[in-house]
């Protein structure tokens, strides 16, 4: 069967569809088949990605190594059984539909609360969840005293992961293989940088997860995404002697989060 990586948490700007761009490509580039879908159905930027992708293509006459995008499909109401919700529905068809030939599917999530993301965490063999480093987006995992810097209890997010867990057990399926990946990490080693970094390894310890290195603040991520390219697409469409600093870092980071997620059947080569 497919190997689901979902990536997701319940709060937007963390990076989440970056990294599942980055994600998905780089495994489709190492000979991977990978479909992907969106469950954001309202702002869909891993859709848009796509999109901006296949115009670019299409321009330019290059065929660049893709992942497969699937819309949900639409299902007739009339056809559900009672009680049963449409949203499950919808995300249990596409799922079935591409594990017919996949190896992995990627599920981008919504940075909010939805039914389609909680199902989709249930379904998650690998979860990666991006968050920026700082106390705003550690919020989201645990709840800290602010004078004593201590973690009181696990958060929102952190208990509807557990309770994703709870329902894989139940279903006898494997456990969900956690990484909570620190995106936006600033070059210097700041006292707050330090205290986030020692919190989330209290954490982990805690409740269950891996922590793994992200992506920096860098500005070609963001111009990376109305040509939907990723770092590994800038040799084919011509850009090798003008790869500065910055875009040779980008691309090891990407191959240090790679390495770190430690998926089936992967060996890092580019």
């Amino acid at each position: 069967m497919a190997h689901i990586i979902v990536v997701g948490n319940e709060k937007g700007g963390a990076g989440k569809s970056t990294v599942s761009m980055h994600v998905a490509t780089a495994l489709a580039r190492m000979g991977h088949k990978v479909g992907t879908l969106d469950l954001d159905l309202r702002q869909r930027t891993l859709a848009r990605y796509f999109e901006n992708r296949a115009t670019f293509m299409r321009r330019h006459e290059v065929d660049l190594p893709s992942p497969e995008f699937h819309e949900l499909p639409e299902v007739d109401r009339a056809t559900l059984p009672a009680g049963e919700n449409i949203y499950d529905r919808r995300l249990s068809v596409a799922v079935a539909a591409l594990e017919k030939s996949c190896d992995f599917i990627l599920i981008d999530c919504p940075g909010s609360h939805t039914r389609l993301s909680q199902v989709a965490h249930s379904l998650a063999d690998t979860l990666i969840t991006p968050m920026n480093d700082s106390y705003i987006d550690f919020d989201l995992l645990a709840h800290v005293d602010g004078d004593t810097n201590k973690i009181i209890g696990p958060s929102v997010y952190s208990e509807m992961v557990w309770n994703a867990r709870q329902l894989r057990s139940q279903a006898g399926l494997k456990p969900v293989d956690w990484v909570v990946v620190r995106n936006r990490l600033g070059a210097q080693q700041m006292h707050n940088k330090k205290k986030i970094g020692d919190a989330l390894d209290d954490l982990a310890r805690r409740i269950g997860f891996r922590v793994a290195p992200g992506f920096g603040e860098r500005v070609i991520f963001r111009e990376l995404f109305p040509r939907g390219l990723t770092l590994l697409d800038l040799r084919d469409i011509g850009v090798k002697g003008q790869m500065n600093i910055s875009n040779v870092a980008a691309r090891q980071e990407l191959r240090d989060l790679i390495k770190a997620l430690d998926l089936p059947g992967v060996e890092v080569d580019f």
